[in-house]
C-alpha cells in the first residue's frame, strides 16, 4: 500500500472509534459514571463522563461501523482502495473501547491532579485510540491484526492527534466544548 492508501485505510478503520466521544459530548449529560465518588480527595472521573454519554457514544460508533461495513465494497471500489468491513466483535471493540479508553484517560488525569478539561498532551489525543485498538484486539484479534498492519498503525498514531485536535477546536467554536483540546 502506498502512503495515501495507508492513510485512507487508517482513517476508515478508526472511524467507529473516532465518533463515539464526539457523540458523547453532544448527547451526554445526566448521571455521572462515578456517581460523585472520590478517591484520594478527588473525583474518580468527574461530571463529564456520564452513563448516557457512554451508551450514546458506543451505539453511535457501533452503528457507524455497521454502515461503513455495508459501504466498504462500493466506497473502496470508487477510491481504488481495499477498505475493511467490520465484524460485529470488531465494531463493538472499536466503539466501546474508545469510550473506555477515554474514561481510563480521565481516571489517570484525576490521579495526577488535573481537573476536568485540563490539557494532558498525548494522553488526550490517544487514550481513546489505544482503548479502541486494545478492545478490538481482545474481541476480534484476527480482524484487528489483519487491518492494523504496522503501516496502518503508524498512520493511526500520526493522524489521530491531528484529527482529534481539529475536531475539538470545531467543537469549541460551536460551543459544544468548554476548551479547545
Amino acid at each position: 500500500m502506498g502512503p495515501v492508501e495507508v492513510a485512507v485505510v487508517a482513517i476508515w478503520s478508526m472511524l467507529p472509534a473516532y465518533v463515539p466521544n464526539n457523540v458523547a459530548v453532544v448527547l451526554g449529560g445526566g448521571r455521572p459514571i462515578d456517581g460523585g465518588r472520590t478517591w484520594g480527595g478527588a473525583r474518580l472521573l468527574g461530571d463529564g463522563k456520564t452513563w448516557r454519554g457512554l451508551v450514546a457514544g458506543t451505539l453511535a460508533g457501533l452503528l457507524l461501523a455497521l454502515v461503513l461495513g455495508a459501504l466498504a465494497p462500493t466506497v473502496g471500489a470508487a477510491l481504488g482502495v481495499a477498505l475493511p468491513g467490520f465484524p460485529l466483535a470488531a465494531a463493538v471493540g472499536l466503539a466501546l473501547g474508545a469510550m473506555l479508553g477515554d474514561i481510563a484517560g480521565s481516571l489517570f488525569k484525576r490521579r495526577t491532579g488535573r481537573e476536568r478539561g485540563a490539557p494532558f498532551p498525548v494522553l488526550d489525543q490517544l487514550d481513546f485510540a489505544a482503548g479502541a485498538l486494545l478492545l478490538a484486539l481482545v474481541l476480534a484479534p484476527t480482524w484487528t491484526l489483519a487491518t492494523f498492519t504496522p503501516a496502518v498503525l503508524l498512520a493511526v498514531v500520526v493522524l489521530t492527534p491531528l484529527l482529534h485536535v481539529g475536531t475539538n477546536v470545531i467543537g469549541y467554536w460551536l460551543g459544544l466544548k468548554r476548551e479547545p483540546w
